[in-house]
Parts: structure tokens; C-alpha cells; sequence
């Protein structure tokens, strides 16, 4: 059986060239960074020029990125660091966040007494700027504004320009979770005046377990844990070499096929999204994932007009992989608490599923996908 693909929102499958780069590193590479000896030094100068190379990829300087285990790691290391270290005392955040920040957030609320805004959300997901002007306005104390460039679920994108420029105004630390956006837009920050990124080399044809934060100098970071000076003393751990380089490399190619890569797959999305209307003509798109200009090309997420609970296993038997919300919980069946957020309980029990395409996924992967589901309609 021929199977489908269709959960790149998740994880995307690694490049060949990162593979082969990576087998070259292992064999070859395999000295500890911090060792002044020759190995070592070898491993270093291939860390600092991948750190080099991503930098400019956003404009900044080397010394401003740190290398992490990923994006989670990576939330949790700017808004650790946010609170007990540079002290904010109110985070501003909706409840539609990754749960990587979300959660992050709980445990300050409960340890450190943070002051948490949630601000609310209108019926397509999206953020409400004037609400969030509005709330800036009135915070008294140290503030950090913790809002996702691309939604992980219905591929909203957060107009991240206004976000930034409001923030600034108002001397506000800004922190995006951007790991779905990385790799798939550009994004200078000289421009765009941000002050934490994360990114995750997964989600753009790169390795797990690997990726990075990046911190606007003269912001101070200290490690979450204790037994190093590596990352210039920011992030305690061996650094994962052949991991990095393999990071570096798949961002490399994401970052001069940009262009190409999203006229092909917004052809992929736009062909998905005219098949299902014509078959399902109640449907509906979550958010704003079926407008090409609001959300990310990368993700289609549709809540069908019935309630199948076997719709996710029987796309899987017949060879087409996609996720019932976040693939951050697989397994779970607490239902997504993004759509539970903005949905009426009416909505949220229908069935939605996250449809997410990469360079890979082929025309004739979606006729599949649009022939189960007019098998499905019989």
C-alpha cells in the first residue's frame, strides 16, 4: 500500500542532503567542542560557522543565537529566564499557544506569582490588536508579550509586524514561538524588532532533538541547568554537533526554496481545499486555514460536517497520515484546546482534522485523499 504523508505540521522527514551531511559528520567529526585539542577544535569551528550561517539567515549576529534540544526547550528557556532572571512580573499570552509556552507559563504562575493576561480570541482564532494595545497600555509592571507567529493547529498567522512595533512602543519584551514559521517565510529582525525566537530543525526537513532561541544581544540568559559553560554560558550541555550541522544545512535549503516551495504547495493546499467544498459543501476550515493570505500555506485544518471518532484510523488503514489537532497529543483525548477555545461545544464535537503539506506531498497524494473522501460520502 502507498502511503500519504500528510502531517508535516508535526514533523517533516529529513532531507537527503542533511542525512548524508550528517553520516559525513559522525564519521568524521566526532570530537567534544569544548576540547582544545585538534578534534575538539574541528568540532567547534563547524559549530560557530553553522551558528554564523543561521544568524544571517535573520539578520542578526551569531553570538545572539543559542543552540537548544528544540523548541520547547527553547520556550522554556526565554520565558524561564524572562521571569526569574529579567524580571517580568505579567505575561501577556492567549490560550491557544503551543502547549510548550502554555504550560511554561503555568509553572511561573505557580512558583513566581506572575501576573498572567490571557487575551481573547475571535471566532476565526485570531488575535484581537486593539485589545492588546489596549492591555499594554495598562500594565504597570515589567511585561512580556508571549504570542505564536504561526498557529501549530489552524495555521493562523499572527500579523507579527504590529505585534512588534506595539510591543516596542509600550517597552514590552516580545517572545514568538515561530517554530512553525521558520523555514517557510522569511523573517529579518532588524527589521521585525522581536526579542525571542525559537525554531526546531524538524519542522523544516532537519533532525529532532535540535534547534535554537534566539536572544537579542545585551538580554542576559542564564542555564535552566548546571554542569557547563557551553552556549557562551547560556545553555549547559555537549553541544549536539552533527545535530547542528544537520540543522544548519536543512535551513539552508528551506531558505533559498522558499519561493519555489510555497507557489507548489499553495497549488497543494488550494487543489485539497476546492475538492473537499465540491464533496462536502457544509464544510468548514478552522480559523482562518483556508485563507491563503492568513494563514500559513502549510496547514489546512477542516472540521467535517458529522462526527466520525473512526475518521483519524480509517484514513490511517487506508494509507493516508494526517492528525486530529496537535500531534503534540497523539494519544490524548482531551480534543484540541485550540479550537475548544474559539468553538461552541456544538462545533468543537464535530470531527476536524490538520491536513499539513510540505515540498514532498504530491498532487496525486491529494486525489487520494479527495477519493476517500467521496468513497466516504457513498
Amino acid at each position: 500500500m502507498k502511503r500519504i504523508y500528510l502531517d508535516n505540521a508535526a514533523t517533516t522527514p529529513m532531507l537527503p542532503e542533511v542525512i548524508e551531511l550528517m553520516s559525513d559528520s559522525m564519521r568524521v567529526n566526532f570530537g567534544n567542542p569544548s576540547s582544545t585539542h585538534q578534534f575538539g577544535r574541528t568540532a567547534k569551528v563547524s559549530v560557530e560557522t553553522a551558528r554564523k550561517n543561521i544568524a544571517k539567515h535573520f539578520n542578526v549576529s551569531a553570538r545572539e543565537i543559542i543552540f537548544t534540544s528544540g523548541g520547547t526547550e527553547a520556550d522554556n528557556l526565554i520565558l524561564q529566564n524572562a521571569v526569574a532572571n529579567l524580571g517580568v512580573e505579567t505575561i501577556v499570552t492567549t490560550k491557544i499557544e503551543h502547549h510548550a509556552v502554555l504550560h511554561t507559563i503555568e509553572f511561573l504562575e505557580s512558583k513566581y506569582g506572575v501576573d498572567v493576561v490571557y487575551l481573547k480570541v475571535n471566532d476565526d482564532g485570531g488575535v484581537d490588536l486593539d485589545e492588546l494595545a489596549s492591555v499594554l497600555e495598562s500594565v504597570d509592571t515589567k511585561a512580556l508579550v508571549s504570542l505564536m507567529w504561526v498557529n501549530n493547529e489552524i495555521g493562523n498567522l499572527l500579523p507579527i509586524k504590529e505585534v512588534a512595533k506595539l510591543c516596542k512602543i509600550n517597552g514590552v519584551l516580545f517572545h514568538s514561538d515561530t517554530v512553525q514559521g521558520i523555514g517557510h517565510y522569511e523573517l529579518d529582525l532588524k527589521e521585525v524588532p522581536i526579542d525571542f525566537i525559537t525554531a526546531s530543525a524538524h519542522k523544516f526537513h532537519g533532525p529532532k532533538g535540535v534547534g535554537f532561541a534566539y536572544v537579542k544581544k545585551n538580554i542576559g540568559i542564564f542555564p535552566m541547568f548546571h554542569g557547563g559553560d557551553q552556549e557562551r554560558g547560556s545553555r549547559s550541555s555537549t553541544e549536539n554537533v552533527h545535530s547542528i550541522l544537520g540543522m544548519e544545512k536543512g535551513l539552508d535549503i528551506a531558505m533559498r526554496r522558499i519561493e519555489k516551495d510555497t507557489i507548489y504547495i499553495k497549488g497543494i493546499k488550494k487543489q485539497l481545499i476546492d475538492g473537499l467544498i465540491k464533496i462536502f459543501p457544509e464544510i468548514h476550515f478552522n480559523g482562518l486555514s483556508s485563507n491563503m493570505d492568513k494563514s500559513t500555506y502549510t496547514v489546512l485544518n477542516v472540521r467535517f460536517p458529522f462526527t466520525d471518532k473512526l475518521l483519524l484510523f480509517n484514513l490511517d488503514l487506508f494509507g493516508i497520515s494526517v492528525s486530529g489537532g496537535s500531534a503534540c497529543q497523539s494519544g490524548s483525548d482531551k480534543g484540541s484546546h485550540v479550537l475548544d477555545d474559539f468553538l461552541n461545544k456544538y462545533e468543537a464535537e464535530k470531527t476536524s482534522v490538520r491536513f499539513s503539506f510540505s515540498r514532498f506531498t504530491k498532487k496525486e497524494d491529494i486525489v487520494s485523499v479527495l477519493s476517500f473522501f467521496e468513497a466516504l460520502k457513498k
